[in-house]
């Protein structure tokens, strides 16, 4: 069969560049390793179960995830450890973790009485132990119970619940994570997270069996591995990187474009492309940027179009392709079904996202 090359592709399509994502899985791990912490990765970057298992054969203890359905997947394919970041109260959802922690390696959150309380009842009527953590909340007050008492409390609540198992404290500050100052996202992080260390300290102190503290992300990797008491980091965005993180000093290898046609070409200032708000994330105040194209500006023409303008630089050609970094790379792989994963101009292999 012959090779199917880059270049070849429909598009829009989400290229990653082999070894530039090599790179990233390697260095996360090899730090966060060096400062004796655990990794479980936040799968919401990826949605992709054929990234999650090169991050665990890399060493990750298991893999975060977001929602019920990106713990499926990961379940389905026989990821271990997976960790559901995000607090529920819909008891059908609840029941449906509950089911599985009956014969998979699952852990949950809860931040109020009522959600222990219901998810007491669905491990019960699974016949199965559920692993939970508390969720605090560090000053950002999306998700998370106060912490201190309140926290303490809870711990109790599910320590003391017959088919519960209380296995640590989540702790993520969504503030800290894109603080454009380094040393202000540096004395954020530490400071936020210091009450939860406190608490899950004292959780110890009285015999509470909370071996995980877990939180941090890609903008405070070199930040939070630094805190003794921090035992894993749920980092995610690293692995494929974006222009968020970018803008803000925090390096990793720009792995993760959309390739994208030049479609039409009949102005001497700009040409259009076929990506526009149903290929490439619409949630920073900034576009994204052509990859490999000097002088030349991406900027957003409808939902399927985009237009490269000429800033002193040479424009395309019709027909040509380009690859564009995304300025979130989160809810631009939502946008896609697949990721073709490329070394130089081959596409070695196409991974399927989101089931």
């Amino acid at each position: 069969m012959a090779e199917r090359r880059k270049q070849d592709l429909p598009t829009p399509a989400l290229v990653l560049d082999a070894a530039m994502f090599e790179s990233n899985l390697a260095r996360m791990q090899s730090h966060v390793r060096a400062a004796g912490k655990q990794l479980r990765p936040h799968a919401k970057a990826h949605k992709c179960v054929e990234v999650a298992r090169r991050q665990v054969a890399a060493g990750a203890v298991g893999i975060c995830v977001a929602t019920v359905e990106e713990m499926q997947w990961m379940v389905n394919a026989g990821i271990p450890g997976v960790l559901l970041t995000s607090p529920l109260a819909d008891p059908r959802k609840m029941a449906r973790v509950a089911a599985w922690s009956a014969a998979h390696d699952v852990m949950a959150v809860a931040d109020h009485p009522a959600q222990v309380e219901m998810w007491q009842r669905c491990a019960q009527t699974a016949g199965a132990r559920l692993s939970l953590l508390v969720d605090v909340d560090v000053g950002d007050h999306r998700t998370g119970i106060a912490c201190g008492g309140a926290a303490i409390e809870l711990a109790r609540q599910i320590d003391a619940s017959e088919n519960l198992s209380l296995r640590g404290v989540q702790a993520y500050s969504v503030s800290g994570s894109h603080m454009e100052n380094p040393e202000a996202r540096r004395r954020h992080s530490l400071d936020s997270l210091r009450p939860a260390v406190e608490t899950w300290l004292a959780m110890r102190r009285i015999g509470l069996s909370v071996e995980m503290l877990s939180g941090s992300s890609t903008g405070t990797w070199d930040i939070d591995t630094a805190i003794p008491e921090l035992t894993e980091m749920q980092a995610g965005s690293y692995i494929f990187h974006d222009m968020a993180y970018e803008r803000i000093g925090v390096h990793f290898e720009p792995a993760l474009r959309v390739l994208a046609t030049v479609i039409s070409a009949n102005h001497t200032d700009r040409v259009t492309v076929d990506a526009g708000f149903k290929a490439l994330s619409t949630d920073r105040p900034f576009h994204p940027e052509p990859h490999a194209l000097p002088g030349v500006r991406f900027k957003f023409a409808g939902d399927e179009f985009g237009y490269l303008l000429a800033d002193g630089g040479a424009l395309p050609a019709l027909g040509e392709k380009v690859e564009l970094l995304p300025p979130h790379i989160d809810p631009t792989v939502n946008l896609h079904t697949h990721i073709h994963l490329c070394r130089g101009d081959i596409v070695e292999e196409i991974w399927a996202l989101k089931q």
